[in-house]
C-alpha cells in the first residue's frame, strides 16, 4: 500500500479503537497561530503526544493555556496523515485540579439521565401567580440581594421564606439537604435554589448526587439559578426549571404587578357585566311571575267591592223607583182630586194597586237576581279564599297575640309560643326547635 493508505487505514483503526478519552499532563511548545486554533504537546515524565484544539473549542475554554501548566483534557485520540504523526483532536480543557471533578460530574450526569431524573415529562410547570416562595441560598449572598430586589420590583406582595445555607464549603451538602427537607413543611408554591458565580469547585455542591436527588424529590416546583449563564450544575438538569441567573430566576416566579392588576381588572370587568346580566334576567323572570301571580287578597277585596257595587246599584235603582211611583202616584192623586167622581177614583185606586203588584213582583224579581248574583259571587269568594286550603292540611301561623303572621322560620325562636290556625279551629303551641333551610320538596304530597 502506499504511504497515504496505510496513514489512513491507521487513522481509522486508531480512532474506532480509543474514540473519546481524557488525559493528563504538562503543556509545553504550545502555539497560537493567526487561524485562532491551538496546538501544543502533552507531556509527563515518559512519554509526549501532539495535540490540536480548533478554535470552535478552544473559544469556550475556562481556562488561559500556557507552557508547563498541568490540564485535563478530553477528546479524540486521531492520525494526522499528512505527517503520520499521532495526536489527539482537543474538545475540552481544564486545570489539572478540575479534571477528577469534571470526569465525577459526567459520571454522575450520565448517572441520572438513565434514571430519568432529567426528563422533560417529569419537570412540573411553575404556578402563573405565586403567593409564596422559599430561598434555599446563603443569607449574605448577592443572589438572594438580586432575588429580593427584582421581587420588590415587581410584586412586593409576594411572601419570601428564606431557608439559609453554606453554599460551598464543606458544610454546603448537609445544610442543603437539611434546608430542602423543610419545604415539605412550609406552604409554598415554589422553591428557589440559587448562588452567584464560582469555579467548578466553588459550584461543586450542586453537583452532589445528595443534592440533585433531594431537588428532584421536593414537593413543589423548584428553579435552579446556580452561578452565571455559563455555569451548568446537576442540580440545573434535575430542577424544573433553569434560570441563567438569579434575577432571571425571579422574573420568573412571579409576574409584574401591573400585568396581575391588568388580570384582576379583567376579571372584575367580566364579573361585573356577568353580574349586570344576571340581575337583569333574573329582574324580567320575577316580574313574569309576578304578573302572573293572583293574590287571594287582591281576589277577595276586588270581590267585596264587586258585592259593594252590585248592593249600591240595587238600593238606588229601587230608591229611584219609589221616587218615580211616588210621584206618579201624586200625580194621580192631584188629578183625581182635581176630577173628583168617585168611579174616577176606584179606577185609580186600582191602578194604584196593579202599580203596586208590579212594584213588589219587579222589586222581588230585582232582588232574586241580586241575591243569585251575590251567591255566585258568594262562592267565587270561596273558591279563592284561604279556608279550603286550610281543609287541605295547611295552616295559618301567628304569634302569641295573633297580629303577626309567621312567613319564615327565621321569626321564630326556641321557647315561643305561637298560635297555629286549621280549617275547624286553632291552637297555641311551644317551639322546642328550629330548623332554618329544611323545606318541603314537593307541598302538594
Amino acid at each position: 500500500m502506499t504511504v497515504s493508505e496505510l496513514n489512513h487505514q491507521a487513522r481509522i483503526t486508531i480512532e474506532q479503537r480509543f474514540n473519546m478519552v481524557w488525559v493528563t499532563g504538562e503543556l509545553s511548545n504550545f502555539a497560537r497561530p493567526r487561524s485562532g486554533h491551538w496546538y501544543f504537546t502533552l507531556k509527563d515524565d515518559n512519554a509526549q503526544v501532539r495535540c490540536a484544539m480548533f478554535v470552535n473549542r478552544n473559544r469556550h475554554a475556562r481556562i488561559q493555556p500556557g507552557d508547563g501548566q498541568q490540564v485535563v483534557i478530553r477528546g479524540r485520540v486521531s492520525l494526522y496523515e499528512g505527517r503520520g504523526e499521532f495526536q489527539i483532536i482537543v474538545d475540552q480543557m481544564e486545570p489539572a485540579g478540575e479534571g477528577a471533578l469534571r470526569r465525577s460530574y459526567d459520571a454522575l450526569k450520565l448517572k441520572l439521565d438513565g434514571e430519568g431524573l432529567f426528563a422533560v415529562e417529569r419537570k412540573r410547570a411553575l404556578p402563573r401567580f405565586a403567593r409564596h416562595v422559599a430561598v434555599v441560598s446563603s443569607a449574605s449572598g448577592a443572589a438572594l440581594h438580586d432575588l429580593l430586589a427584582v421581587w420588590q420590583r415587581r410584586f412586593p406582595a409576594l411572601v419570601v421564606t428564606l431557608i439559609p445555607t453554606d453554599v460551598q464549603g464543606a458544610q454546603a451538602e448537609p445544610q442543603l439537604l437539611a434546608a430542602l427537607g423543610q419545604v415539605s413543611g412550609l406552604d409554598v408554591d415554589v422553591v428557589v435554589v440559587a448562588r452567584g458565580g464560582g469555579s467548578l469547585e466553588d459550584l461543586w455542591a450542586f453537583n452532589l448526587e445528595s443534592v440533585a436527588r433531594a431537588i428532584a424529590a421536593c414537593p413543589v416546583p423548584t428553579i435552579s439559578a446556580i452561578g452565571h449563564e455559563i455555569d451548568v450544575t446537576i442540580a440545573d438538569f434535575v430542577a424544573d426549571v433553569r434560570a441563567p441567573t438569579p434575577s432571571a430566576a425571579a422574573e420568573m416566579t412571579v409576574p409584574h404587578q401591573q400585568e396581575v392588576q391588568d388580570v384582576v381588572s379583567t376579571y372584575m370587568r367580566d364579573i361585573q357585566s356577568a353580574w349586570r346580566r344576571y340581575r337583569e334576567v333574573s329582574s324580567l323572570t320575577l316580574e313574569n311571575l309576578r304578573r302572573g301571580l293572583i293574590s287571594p287578597q287582591a281576589a277577595i277585596e276586588q270581590a267585596h267591592q264587586r258585592t259593594d257595587d252590585a248592593a249600591s246599584r240595587v238600593h238606588l235603582a229601587t230608591r229611584h223607583q219609589l221616587a218615580r211611583l211616588q210621584a206618579r202616584l201624586e200625580s194621580l192623586r192631584r188629578q183625581l182630586q182635581a176630577l173628583g167622581p168617585q168611579r174616577r177614583l176606584e179606577q185609580l185606586r186600582s191602578n194604584v194597586a196593579n202599580y203596586a203588584i208590579q212594584l213588589t213582583n219587579s222589586t222581588e224579581r230585582l232582588l232574586t237576581r241580586n241575591k243569585r248574583d251575590l251567591s255566585n259571587l258568594s262562592r267565587m269568594l270561596t273558591s279563592v279564599s284561604p279556608l279550603p286550603t286550610l281543609a287541605r292540611g295547611y295552616a295559618v301561623v301567628r304569634d302569641e297575640s295573633s297580629r303577626l303572621v309567621i312567613t319564615s322560620a327565621s321569626q321564630t325562636q326556641t321557647g315561643q309560643s305561637v298560635v297555629t290556625h286549621l280549617a275547624d279551629g286553632a291552637f297555641t303551641s311551644t317551639i322546642d326547635a328550629v330548623d332554618v333551610g329544611n323545606v318541603l320538596e314537593n307541598p302538594s304530597s
